[in-house]
């Protein structure tokens, strides 16, 4: 009988499909597991089946493992027809799939698990169920995997308690999950299993146990602390079988090519350390288990070199572990209960972290806000619910505890989201990174972690926040930083890889990137070498996550489009119409409130400590520093873009002139630059358009017709630190070197490296960075790419430039941006092979004979460099692909003849021609002197007596001078700025914005230069000064902080100031002595026509149904030089009068009835318009003329310019009449009182 025959006879089959089915099992056993098992098998393979004939061996397993199937199916004695064996060659080669197979589920439990999996996880799906058989025989692979094998192959197999009694056994698996190749990630050849339960041994062999060991008759075990004291005693040849505790399982390291790892045995207080690195051995590193009694045999003493401790237990090829040593002992039991459910004493929850942050010992403050602490080293179990990046070795536990494990070797399993994981002498940190959750878990080399229950869900998509190339785990083994920074550059490094990739730098490197930046940002040196050694084994425990490092005021990184949303969603949110009035907002009328509020300014700073600012700790941003686009809303200035958005800059550097002082930006190197900004200041310019009748109505939106921001920043370019500089930076940061002889390092950068860094290496790696730069960086500012075109080029030193407008050129239809700007040619026209950019400047660029003249107008597209183009400067002008010298020669201007023309010749700017700044170090010795034109300040322009002035000055106030609405719904046509220098003197400068585009950066605090201003006189012989269509305004230095506050203004005496006939100081600051009232009025008025305001508007055509309560005075101050009549109005007049809010509010009440009252105290004598009998008259009198009035005041006032000559007045003394010229008395009006 033929033994198919003979296997068949061992059932009684039903039906065909029962007997088609068992002799597909006996097929599959003879030819991919009998193979296995009766070739070459190791010494532990079981003895029942190595022993008889080949077909007897088939017949038996065959019936062994239909008998076990029929044993594990739901419905018992039944045969799994719809189940198919599949070979390991098979399922690697057909199941591309993730799934799971479960032999005793029906069809309603794998739903209920699916259902269960899938709630638990929201957003992923179940594992898909497959009717498959698994059968084979469990082996040793190599680094300490197992290996399920049969004839066809093998495949990796993770285990969540593995035995040693499987090893070398013929197995079925009854629940098992399959992870493909390179599903999520997974780099293993040919995918992995994970064995849900237990395998089910089909030949159980004979119990392990310390007699079954060959000549262990004889053999003592030993317990931990006798094994101790036999370790310092080493004995050449002595073999120990120890029995303890395992306290500790560290995990497999490869260390010059050879694989290894250590686990400790306790007993008590004492320890012994354990190293396995016999390669048959390393298997154990599954077996072994924190909390596990377990005997190891056949143990000798050797010495560790590299660790201080020496001696310790060494595993040899005949030793064996016997795992559930201590009979008494019951393991813990994880794969089938929720960590919640059957929590050991010694492993925490999250619910147990409270008060661990009181518990930690903490050192001294080493810098501001900057802690070092000291972690706490616990065990926990939770279940993974996020893959933060698993590249970076970041994970989620329980939704609320982060999960390092870079600190440790990448695992042969990538956890997945769903998996239940037990850790053991793990790191809790409080408040690491403020980017991540406040209670961390970070592993060590002594830590362990072991998967208690594999994950239900499907494959997550690969990981696309960091990418997955092992780049940051590689640099922080190498540089060795703490657990701090490296949080930190992880989430910078997501961050940057959906702001910047792929239109800004490639995805490959925004790992190094972000590096980089952390470097930079903490500005702290690489830690010591990392001793492995100590870490596993030394007591007490040493390892860098011991300690700490707590910085809440660690820089936080934003996206331009974060910023840009963020600052307009709180433009209007964040302010209340009130607080944008002057004081004294609830006398002013509506016309006064609406154009009050027409313009409002916010600015915030990019550190809390500085200003106010948009978040709580300091922002980073990361961008591109570009010419502005065609669609930019500010034509001015730079613009920083990233990957998803842009955002306008107002940006300043300092200059090369030997005092250093800031300047507009100049210099186009920094086009095309990747840039860090720090220091920046966040300014959201308000524009409101609005019919308020009255200031009670403020808080009603109907009231308000129109409105809209505008949102820039505002940064010095000495601040920036520069991550790829263009091919014009590199230029410039070499030359720069050259010149202060050698060293590199730009202080523009403030790269300040530690650890002893050379120049030589800064230089390598801005070299590498500028390579980088160029294939990487989206460039908008031209065809940067292309240096090795032929091009012509001319240097010329810019002299004069013209404001940019809309202009109809004709060229165009419609309006087109237009400036032009005087320049000085330098040399002659010159060709080139290839762009040289900002190279040094060469002799043959150079004219020995006179300079020419030549405008250059810009217009459309070439109209973006008005930005950068700055008088003083010089400038390269290049025209790419021509050799034509022509294209840079101005066109003269036509006339009659015999008339002899005093104009320059003209040049039109084309789109593709490129300015490239010669800075100081690329010039020659005869240009380095810069010839900057002549800037006057205030007090110049106040003195002056030229129509036509360039000056430069600080902003200390500004106003809206016409509120109507443009076409494109803007409401700024017009402002009045108020700017003054150094003295306190002031000046008013009136700007017609109507054709031009909108000026960032005319915001009180920063000084400006005005260009061609055209220098006027008022009626009253004020001077003041106003645009011109040839006028340039530029932003020179920015306000040092939201709260920088203008000079005061000078100190005046009365008499001094009376006979100054010319406008020259018309705000001042007076001190003197009140002589006496002259003038007090009370009255409420019609908010809307401003007319007497008693029960109703006294107007009879005026329907405004509110008022406003107005108050003036007029006195008569004398500061020992001479008098001044002051003039007081609203808000200042209670103060004068040395009034409590309470007897303001009551004068207020007392008047509603009659509706005003003046009072004209003269002194003695009691003139007024009110009865002689009115209470409220007798109580202003009695105030007016009281001592606490009549006091000594300080005061900042503005003079009147009605100047009017002497007047002749007649006088009569009894008969005679006398004539006299009497000077009229110098007016003033009070603008601040000092209450001090």
């Amino acid at each position: 009988m033929d033994s198919e025959q003979l296997f068949l006879d061992q059932f009684e089959a039903q039906s065909e499909a029962e007997v088609s089915w068992l002799k597909k099992m006996f097929v599959f056993i003879t030819q991919h597991v009998c193979p296995v098992l009766t070739g070459p098998a190791p010494p532990a393979a079981d003895e029942l089946l190595t022993g008889g004939a080949v077909s007897d061996v088939c017949v038996s397993l065959s019936v062994c493992v239909v008998k076990t199937l029929q044993e594990n199916m739901a419905a018992t004695h039944t045969l799994p027809v719809s189940y198919r064996p599949m070979s390991v060659s098979e399922l690697v080669s057909r199941q591309h799939l993730a799934c799971v197979s479960h032999l005793s589920w029906s069809t309603n439990q794998h739903r209920v698990w699916a259902r269960e999996a899938e709630l638990s996880l929201p957003g992923n799906k179940a594992l898909p169920r497959v009717n498959l058989l698994l059968i084979g025989c469990l082996r040793e692979g190599r680094g300490g995997e197992w290996r399920l094998m049969d004839s066809s192959g093998s495949i990796r197999c993770e285990c969540l308690s593995p035995s040693p009694q499987w090893l070398n056994r013929p197995v079925f698996l009854p629940h098992w999950n399959y992870i493909p190749h390179n599903a999520s990630g997974q780099d293993e050849a040919g995918g992995f299993m994970e064995l849900t339960g237990s395998p089910v041994l089909l030949c159980p062999g004979p119990e392990q146990g310390l007699a079954a060991v060959g000549g262990g008759e004889g053999l003592r075990a030993v317990g931990v602390r006798e094994a101790a004291g036999l370790l310092h005693n080493r004995v050449r040849g002595q073999r120990l079988s120890v029995c303890g505790q395992v306290g500790s399982v560290c995990p497999l390291l490869v260390v010059a090519g050879t694989t290894f790892f250590c686990f400790t045995l306790t007993e008590d207080k004492h320890m012994l350390p354990v190293l396995v690195k016999d390669s048959s051995r390393l298997w154990w590193s599954q077996c072994v288990c924190v909390g596990q009694s377990v005997c190891v045999t056949e143990l000798r003493v050797c010495v560790l070199r590299g660790w201080r401790g020496n001696n310790i237990l060494c595993v040899t090829d005949q030793s064996e572990i016997h795992t559930d040593y201590t009979p008494t002992h019951t393991p813990v039991d994880d794969t089938h209960t929720e960590p919640q459910s059957d929590t050991p004493p010694s492993v925490m929850s999250h619910a147990d972290n409270n008060g661990c942050e009181e518990a930690e010992p903490e050192t001294d403050v080493v810098q501001s806000g900057v802690r070092m602490k000291w972690s706490r080293v616990i065990s926990y179990q939770g279940t993974v619910t996020e893959v933060v990046s698993e590249g970076a070795g970041l994970y989620m536990i329980d939704r609320k505890v982060g999960l390092c494990l870079v600190y440790q070797p990448s695992l042969r399993r990538r956890l997945r989201a769903g998996d239940r994981v037990e850790l053991h002498h793990v790191h809790f940190l409080y408040r690491p990174c403020p980017d991540f959750p406040p209670s961390m878990l970070c592993t060590c080399l002594r830590s362990s972690l072991r998967v208690t229950g594999f994950s239900r869900v499907g494959l997550s998509p690969p990981d696309s926040a960091c990418p997955s190339d092992g780049a940051l785990p590689r640099l922080l083994l190498e540089k060795n930083t703490g657990v701090s920074e490296y949080l930190w550059a992880c989430h910078l490094s997501s961050r940057l890889s959906h702001s910047l990739v792929p239109s800004v730098v490639m995805r490959q490197c925004v790992c190094v990137l972000s590096w980089r930046l952390m470097e930079f940002v903490w500005r702290r040196g690489t830690g010591g070498r990392r001793d492995i050694y100590s870490e596993m084994l030394d007591e007490p425990h040493t390892c860098p996550l011991a300690q700490y490092s707590v910085d809440p005021s660690v820089p936080q990184y934003l996206s331009l489009s974060e910023l840009s949303q963020s600052l307009q969603s709180t433009c209007w949110s964040s302010v209340c119409l009130s607080s944008l009035l002057p004081p004294g907002g609830s006398s002013l009328t509506s016309s006064q409130i609406n154009a009050a509020l027409s313009w409002s300014c916010r600015t915030l700073s990019s550190d809390p400590r500085t200003g106010e600012t948009l978040r709580r700790r300091p922002l980073l941003l990361v961008g591109v520093l570009e010419l502005p686009s065609q669609t930019s809303e500010h034509k001015h200035t730079l613009q920083l873009r990233d990957g998803a958005a842009a955002v306008s800059c107002v940006v300043t550097e300092t200059s090369e002139e030997e005092e250093g002082g800031q300047r507009a930006a100049f210099n186009t190197a920094w086009i095309g630059c990747l840039v860090c900004v720090q220091q920046f200041t966040m300014v959201t310019e308000r524009f409101l358009q609005s019919d308020f009748p009255s200031y009670q109505h403020l808080d009603q939106d109907e009231f308000i017709t129109h409105k809209h921001c505008r949102v820039y920043l505002q940064f010095s370019l000495d601040h920036l630190h520069i991550l790829s500089p263009s091919v014009a930076m590199a230029t410039h940061l070499r030359q720069r070197g050259v010149e202060s002889g050698g060293d590199i390092t730009d202080r523009k950068q403030t790269e300040k490296t530690e650890g002893g860094q050379t120049a030589g290496r800064k230089r390598r790696r801005r070299e590498a960075s500028s390579s980088h730069s160029a294939s990487s960086v989206a460039m908008t500012t031209g065809p940067v790419g292309v240096g090795s075109w032929p091009c012509v080029s001319v240097v010329l030193r810019v002299e004069q430039k013209e404001g940019v407008s809309w202009r109809n050129t004709g060229a165009e239809v419609g309006l087109t941006l237009h400036f032009s700007i005087r320049a000085a040619v330098i040399g002659p026209v010159v060709s080139w092979g290839r762009d040289p950019k900002n190279g040094p400047m060469t002799d043959r660029e150079i004219e020995k004979e006179k300079e020419e003249k030549v405008v250059l107008v810009f217009s459309g597209v070439s109209a973006r460099w008005f930005p950068l183009l700055q008088p003083g400067c010089l400038y390269r002008l290049t025209a790419a692909n021509t050799q034509d010298p022509s294209v840079l020669i101005g066109c003269g201007v036509s006339g009659w003849s015999e008339v002899e023309l005093h104009t320059d010749s003209a040049l039109q700017v084309q789109s593709d021609w490129r300015f490239h700044t010669l800075t100081r170090p690329l010039l020659l010795h005869t240009f380095r002197q810069a010839l900057s034109p002549t800037v006057l300040s205030v007090s110049d322009v106040l003195d002056s007596s030229s129509e036509l002035v360039c000056f430069q000055g600080l902003v200390s106030d500004r106003i809206s001078v016409n509120n109507r609405t443009t076409d494109s719904g803007h409401t700024h046509t017009g402002v009045r700025l108020t700017v003054c220098d150094q003295s306190g003197r002031s000046l008013q400068v009136y700007l017609d914005l109507s054709h031009t585009p909108y000026p960032p950066g005319l915001l009180p605090g920063n000084t400006l230069l005005l260009s061609a201003f055209q220098r006027r006189l008022s009626r009253s012989g004020g001077v003041y000064c106003s645009d011109s269509p040839v006028s340039s305004v530029s932003v020179v230095s920015l306000a040092q902080s939201s709260s920088a506050r203008p000079p005061p203004a000078p100190m005046m005496h009365l008499g001094l100031w009376a006979l100054s006939r010319e406008q020259r100081s018309p705000v001042g600051r007076v001190k003197g002595h009140v002589v006496c009232f002259l003038f007090v009025q009370l009255q409420w008025s019609c908010s809307l026509c401003g007319s007497l305001y008693t029960q109703s508007c006294s107007s009879s055509g005026c329907p405004s149904s509110s008022s406003v309560f107005q108050s003036k005075a007029k006195l008569v101050m004398d500061d020992g030089t001479g008098e001044a009549h002051v003039w007081f109005s609203d808000d200042l007049v209670r103060p004068l009068l040395g009034l409590a809010g309470s007897q303001w509010e009551g004068l207020q009440r007392a008047l509603r009835v009659k509706g005003h009252i003046r009072v004209y105290p003269r002194g003695r004598s009691l003139v007024c318009d009110a009865d002689s009998d009115n209470s409220l008259l007798h109580f202003l009198l009695c105030v007016c003329s009281s001592d606490v009035v009549c006091r000594s005041l300080s005061l900042t006032c503005r003079k009147h310019n009605n100047w009017r000559p002497d007047e002749m007045r007649t006088f009569s003394r009894g008969d005679r009449d006398f004539m006299t010229r009497t000077t009229r008395p110098l007016q003033l009006t009070c603008l601040h009182l000092d209450t001090d």
